[in-house]
């Protein structure tokens, strides 16, 4: 799995990401348009997507919802709007964070870095990679989760979300402890974000997702994960 992918049409500012990422430790692959970002994401898999908004063809902001409908990937957006407008937008489709123009590289080092934590740190030495409820199966080292034999494509957030449920089942959970957890107190994100990602989970590991049966909603409090009542 390749660490970063960059989508970023600028030649300089892209080769300049590029270089300092892989300077700093980091397995990256750029590319310049939306297009061939989606179509690289359909062959490969990558931590982290660090997307800029203003590109020819499909722009951040649609490369993103459509990357939405398929992946979970923690998705950072770069742009020169600093407009609230701007930011709100990106989050609202689906970005975890938002890092304006011009930035210094160890700023985006830090955010990157932040995020991966966020994301993929959730694995502690002492605790089982392992996690399992009834058909439900997450190997917190490969990263992988299946529903009995069967391989689904879960990532990012969803991934985060869904090893929080499994590390609390049959438990009433507050949006906002599971959003803290899952994001952090650093995110620019709304708690309202937590809603959309909780439809598209559902949409990976329920049969029906209008009928969950893994994951309950408790009406003005949060979520509850397995048994319902």
């Amino acid at each position: 799995m390749t660490d970063i992918l960059v989508v970023e049409d600028n030649e300089e500012l892209g080769t300049l990401i590029r270089d300092f990422l892989i300077r700093d430790g980091f397995s990256v692959v750029w590319k310049k348009s939306g297009e061939e970002g989606l179509l690289i994401l359909k062959e490969e898999s990558f931590r982290l997507l660090l997307l800029d908004i203003m590109l020819p063809g499909f722009d951040g902001f649609e490369t993103l919802r459509l990357l939405r409908k398929e992946l979970g990937i923690p998705v950072l957006l770069m742009s020169a709007k600093n407009d609230d407008e701007s930011k709100i937008l990106g989050l609202d489709v689906g970005a975890d964070d938002y890092l304006e123009k011009p930035f210094s590289f160890p700023v985006l080092s830090s955010k990157i870095k932040a995020m991966m934590r966020r994301s993929y740190g959730s694995g502690n030495s002492g605790e089982s990679r392992i996690l399992t409820y009834k058909d439900i199966t997450v190997d917190t080292e490969s990263l992988t989760v299946k529903k009995g034999d069967r391989v689904i494509p879960v990532s990012g957030k969803e991934l985060d979300i869904l090893i929080y449920f499994l590390k609390h089942p049959d438990k009433v959970i507050t949006k906002e402890a599971l959003f803290d957890s899952v994001w952090g107190s650093d995110c620019m994100s709304e708690i309202s974000t937590l809603t959309v990602y909780i439809r598209w989970l559902r949409e990976k590991i329920e049969d029906d997702p209008k009928e969950p049966a893994y994951i309950h909603t408790v009406w003005r409090v949060g979520y509850k994960f397995g048994t319902e009542g």
